[in-house]
């Protein structure tokens, strides 16, 4: 199947009724399984990591766990893609979900935190797969005008995912232990091997092809260190650091090397052609730019209610849900809206704008609890405009030979943008409260785990200021979201492709 981006809407869009029902049941359940494992791996450890400490010890290196799925993902992502245009997008599939039971497997028998952080690599290698191949085969299999749709249900996926992995992984390190988490992964992922098995095979021909080796490392060797340096960043909370800056020389000399050799390869890894273009490049930086606002709030949001608001972790969860239920159900609605009129951009464009006044306010203004999760889930809602588009408008900008190239291209530009995102929302936080008033740094850990009730040893004028350079801080950290939202805006306007 092949598509241009000059596909006219009466002959992208199938009949409505029954063929749109047929085809939902004989593709979406196929590609939510295995998308929804490679999100839900990347949060089902967090309220795990306690456990986990305590049983293999080595607690200064906790983050490893973390940090190395993010790495591993965002490596595996454009390598999926690429392989995917190349060697058939559903076979590959069967190996991400090879590699993630594997590696499940040897997670649960880790029997050090060293062991367990490489295994992590290796289940983030298959689960940056899964994420990236379940879009490319939206792309395949649903014709242009529906595929809004079905992004929009992946978009409702990946958000559930999100918020389901550390219920998950609560509930099943509380009953069973924190292995379990990891052996969960062994029936789903059987599961979803069978159910990629419903998607029809589509072999792939053309000239022969050899895989970009050379790029890879160079493309390895420019992700680890920066992404190294931006979790150094946010534990630091300053960008000044030695650590930081050696690891931050190694990625620029490494991209530098990485893009001269893209530029000469025959079958490069990162396929500049495509990324030099605006319907592409755009689209990128839109979803660069939506990840470090979404993330940035997913993160910082719950220390802002605990720290500010005083609230405990069960109302934090209460309070988040409107984040997740805004950003899904957005997702739906701009899907259908896409699939019904052929208009792609314009979503974003229109619905960014309230995005940025919404966040202002929630800076600028005191409101009860009740405003902020109304706020929330009013931006969540509308920021569900984006990425459906997002991956719609690169797929058929790409055309079908390199959708997976294409799709790979918009995992990784979300993944950096969420990951320098976050990492520049930290820096910005300590650095405001530690101007503002030293002694509110100092006890920011206490008040993370205790809410505003750490500070009350202090004197009422030190309790007072501490207060304040909390809500300055997080006021800060809400206007640069906002900026976020708003450079998001300017690149959907600025998008070519406005309709199917």
């Amino acid at each position: 199947m092949k598509e241009s981006s000059q596909v006219a809407p009466r002959d992208a869009a199938p009949d409505p009724g029954a063929p749109s029902k047929s085809l939902f049941f004989r593709v979406f359940p196929s590609v939510m399984l295995p998308m929804f494992l490679g999100v839900v791996d990347q949060t089902i450890v967090a309220t795990a990591l306690p456990a986990i400490s305590a049983d293999l010890g080595e607690v200064e290196r906790i983050s490893w766990i973390v940090v190395s799925y993010l790495i591993a993902v965002t490596v595996a992502a454009p390598v999926y893609g690429r392989l995917g245009d190349v060697y058939g997008r559903r076979r590959m599939m069967f190996v991400a979900l090879a590699v993630v039971v594997v590696a499940s497997v040897l997670c649960a028998a880790a029997p050090t935190l060293v062991s367990l952080s490489l295994a992590r690599v290796l289940q983030g290698l298959g689960g940056g797969g899964l994420m990236a191949l379940a879009q490319s085969l939206i792309g395949e299999t649903v014709p242009p005008r529906e595929r809004a749709r079905f992004q929009g249900y992946l978009a409702a996926v990946f958000v559930t995912s999100n918020a389901f992995g550390p219920v998950a992984g609560g509930y099943l390190t509380e009953a069973f232990g924190w292995r379990s988490i990891f052996l969960i992964n062994i029936p789903l992922g059987i599961f979803a091997a069978l159910m990629v098995r419903r998607l029809p095979a589509r072999p792939r021909g053309g000239d022969p092809f050899r895989f970009d080796f050379s790029g890879l490392g160079w493309f390895v060797l420019f992700i680890v260190p920066a992404l190294l340096a931006l979790e150094r960043i946010q534990a630091a909370g300053s960008p000044f650091t030695p650590a930081v800056a050696a690891l931050g020389g190694v990625a620029l000399v490494s991209l530098g090397l990485l893009l001269r050799r893209e530029t000469r390869a025959p079958h490069p890894l990162l396929p500049l052609n495509l990324l030099r273009r605006p319907d592409i490049w755009r689209p990128d930086a839109l979803a660069a730019c939506h990840g470090a606002a979404l993330v940035s709030l997913i993160t910082f949001v719950p220390i802002y209610l605990r720290v500010v608001r005083g609230t405990s972790a069960s109302e934090t969860g209460l309070l988040l849900l409107p984040i997740a239920i805004g950003i899904g159900s957005g997702s739906l609605v701009t899907g259908r809206l896409v699939s019904r009129t052929g208009l792609t951009s314009i979503f974003p464009s229109v619905a960014l704008l309230p995005v940025v006044a919404l966040l202002v306010v929630l800076a600028l203004v005191p409101m009860p609890l009740w405003g902020v999760a109304a706020t929330l889930a009013v931006a969540a809602f509308l920021m569900g405009s984006v990425m459906g588009v997002v991956q719609v408008t690169v797929q058929i900008a790409a055309g079908s030979e390199m959708i997976g190239a294409a799709t790979g291209s918009v995992a990784f530009a979300r993944s950096v943008g969420a990951a320098f995102g976050t990492a520049l929302v930290s820096m910005l936080l300590f650095a405001s409260v530690a101007a503002f008033d030293a002694g509110a740094a100092e006890h920011f850990a206490a008040l993370v785990e205790h809410g505003p009730t750490a500070l009350a040893h202090l004197a009422p004028a030190a309790r007072d200021t501490a207060m304040a350079a909390m809500r300055h801080g997080f006021g800060l950290v809400f206007l640069l979201i906002a900026g976020y939202a708003a450079a998001g805006c300017v690149l959907a306007w600025s998008i070519p492709m406005r309709r199917l």
